[in-house]
């Protein structure tokens, strides 16, 4: 059984906590947060974008720490979840791996590439696993998608386009502040390239246009370059939707043999699915592939689950890799390079 330490409690530590029940070869064994009232079990004031309120909670049985250096001293973890502001990501990740621990570290890796590289070659000098958290490959229409595209299923893949798009979010100071978060252009739209780079391959070379305010791009339309000339990939991402539209995901997959369609949207305060999952094939069938859970907590308990099955056998996970994680950042940091300066970027 692997003992999981989560280390920050603030929304996405609660849905990490809450899919962790869900385990059948790990469990949570201790927390760490500065908030006395939290380790207490008074969750009630977290809230987010998704899934349910925070409440009170019963911890009993749960060693409980306010710094992290205690949850890292306890014998009883094996894996380290650290689910913190993303500028604090590489710092306790470190600490981590020369703990000995396995880290599994909410995306980004980190904000910085010079930093994600620290962490990969902190990773390999302790004989430890970085995993970043990257939950996006684990809901059911992108692991579809994913799956068939990789498989060969449907034919060749010759163009694909994604999109998500949100208002500026009022739940959360630390993701409206770009020196923390990165901005729109890390903090959100990693979730695209990182699955981009699962799935078609880390392109060559990003040709971006954007909205800059401030420091920070907060809406960017990329092209993917990639030696193959006859592969179009593309993805639009932002936070420039007004507050009735908080929130929309999506995808279409143009393969040799059939089309892959699939978006959801929060209108008015209504989660609805646009386009449900549908798989256009050249006779004009549509088919709909049977899909499991639609709760989003059931697709982080599998990548929780992917995560404590390689902390058990120490065998990396794709889905979860720290290279690739770190390929989607310096992707992220091309693209932002391209809409501020209004030309080609290679990936380095």
């Amino acid at each position: 059984m692997v003992g999981i330490g989560v280390v920050g409690i603030g929304f996405m530590g609660m849905i990490h906590f809450l899919a962790a029940r869900q385990l059948k070869g790990g469990r949570v064994v201790a927390l760490c947060s500065r908030d006395p009232r939290k380790l207490a079990g008074d969750w009630t004031s977290i809230q987010g974008n998704f899934g349910p309120r925070g409440t009170q909670m019963d911890l009993s049985g749960l060693s409980t720490y306010t710094d992290v250096a205690g949850l890292l001293a306890d014998p009883k973890v094996d894996l380290v979840d650290l689910c913190l502001p993303n500028d604090e990501h590489a710092r306790i990740a470190l600490q981590a791996l020369e703990a000995g621990k396995h880290v599994l570290v909410e995306k980004p890796i980190a904000l910085t590439t010079a930093d994600a590289d620290a962490m990969v070659a902190a990773a390999r000098a302790n004989g430890r696993l970085l995993m970043v958290a990257h939950v996006l490959p684990f809901f059911p229409e992108f692991a579809f998608a994913a799956d068939a595209v990789r498989s060969g299923r449907y034919g060749r893949l010759r163009a694909a386009h994604l999109s998500r798009v949100i208002a500026q979010p009022d739940w959360s100071r630390g993701i409206a502040d770009a020196d923390r978060s990165g901005g729109p252009a890390i903090d959100l739209h990693i979730h695209d390239t990182h699955y981009i780079g699962l799935v078609c391959g880390v392109p060559t070379a990003v040709q971006s246009r954007g909205v800059v305010e401030g420091n920070a791009v907060v809406h960017l339309l990329t092209q993917y370059l990639y030696d193959d000339p006859n592969l179009s990939v593309s993805a639009l991402s932002g936070a420039l939707s007004q507050k009735g539209r908080p929130f929309t995901h999506g995808f279409e997959f143009y393969l040799e043999g059939a089309t892959l369609a699939f978006e959801f949207a929060n209108l008015g305060g209504e989660g609805h699915v646009a386009t449900p999952l549908s798989v256009i094939l050249p006779d004009g069938t549509v088919e709909r592939p049977a899909l499991g859970s639609g709760d989003p907590i059931d697709a982080f308990a599998a990548e929780l689950s992917v995560a404590v099955d390689a902390a058990a056998t120490g065998v990396d996970a794709p889905q979860l890799s720290g290279e690739l994680a770190r390929q989607a950042l310096m992707i992220c940091h091309a693209e932002i390079e391209s809409v501020k300066t209004n030309r080609r970027i290679k990936i380095g």
